[in-house]
């Protein structure tokens, strides 16, 4: 019986080249500014209702929800993602200590972080598309 591999992008591009993995590493960058545009978005959009559900709990921790997500979540990943962009100028520049392994294994767990971001971002986004549509 063979296993299947989680996600087999993500083994494939550990092995690829620094090069690869920096291009990986600005996508997400680029991923997170998406993000946070979209939770402005959501955010101004569920707003726009509070005069007629301010009172209604659900509302109230709708918006909280969007303020933990934009403040906490995305700056803490970008920053993550930045340090370990730095990592990779260190390794690059033959800085001693720093292994090509150290930095696919730091690679390895932030796309882990991404994928499971990404999945409970989505999550979110059903719920607030079914809150929204519920009004």
């Amino acid at each position: 019986m063979t296993t299947a591999i989680a996600n087999p992008k993500a083994q494939y591009l550990l092995g690829a080249s620094l090069e690869v993995l920096h291009f990986e590493s600005s996508e997400w960058i680029e991923t997170i500014h998406l993000w946070k545009d979209e939770v402005r978005f959501f955010k101004d959009l569920v707003k726009k209702r509070a005069f007629s559900v301010k009172s209604n709990p659900d509302y109230q921790a709708m918006i909280k929800n969007l303020d933990a997500i934009y403040t906490d979540l995305f700056d803490d990943m970008e920053r993550n993602i930045i340090e370990h962009e730095k990592l990779l100028s260190k390794l690059e520049m033959g800085e001693k200590g720093i292994s090509d392994q150290d930095y696919r294994k730091r690679h390895e767990y932030i796309l882990s972080q991404m994928d499971t971001f990404s999945a409970d971002f989505t999550a979110f986004k059903k719920i607030l598309f079914h809150y929204e549509k519920g009004l």
